[in-house]
């Protein structure tokens, strides 16, 4: 009865230490500038950028004819008279809007693909897309992201 007695008091100790370690290991509550709290999750959401407030610029280009029927990354066909486009990061099914920062056109594209892999490129619109904003005939243009839902 002892030995019994004696293991139960172990497991039970070895318990005791797994959660206060974990509890320990707990993070921090996070604080603003000011001292006070952000609302519950508000990390969360600028990190996925609340609907319509999230923008970056820079400059885009565009692909087509040498990809059209060919498998995108989603698994999709890839349709260069649609209005889709190529981004690094945002997930599938993104809508974005793409406004040309020279003439102020603007087209509404979902993401399909991933890309551009050209340095200095921060999204791939398909040739309808470019066609769209006006920037066929200088092949790439400087652009505004806005990111919808």
């Amino acid at each position: 009865m002892r030995a019994g007695h004696t293991r139960a008091l172990a497991v039970g100790a070895a318990c005791a230490a797994v959660i206060s370690l974990g509890a320990g290991c707990a993070t921090a509550p996070r604080y603003t500038r000011d001292g006070s709290r952000p609302p519950r999750h508000a990390a969360a959401r600028a990190r996925r950028g609340a609907r319509g407030s999230h923008r970056t610029s820079g400059v885009a280009s565009y692909y087509g004819p040498g990809f059209h029927g060919k498998k995108t990354a989603n698994g999709e066909r890839f349709n260069m008279y649609r209005m889709t486009a190529a981004h690094k990061t945002l997930p599938f099914g993104t809508r974005v809007r793409v406004t040309n920062l020279d003439n102020g056109k603007s087209v509404i594209v979902r993401i399909n693909d991933r890309g551009p892999y050209k340095k200095g490129r921060i999204i791939d619109l398909s040739k309808g897309a470019a066609k769209k904003i006006g920037m066929i005939g200088t092949g790439t243009a400087r652009v505004r992201l806005q990111i919808l839902r």
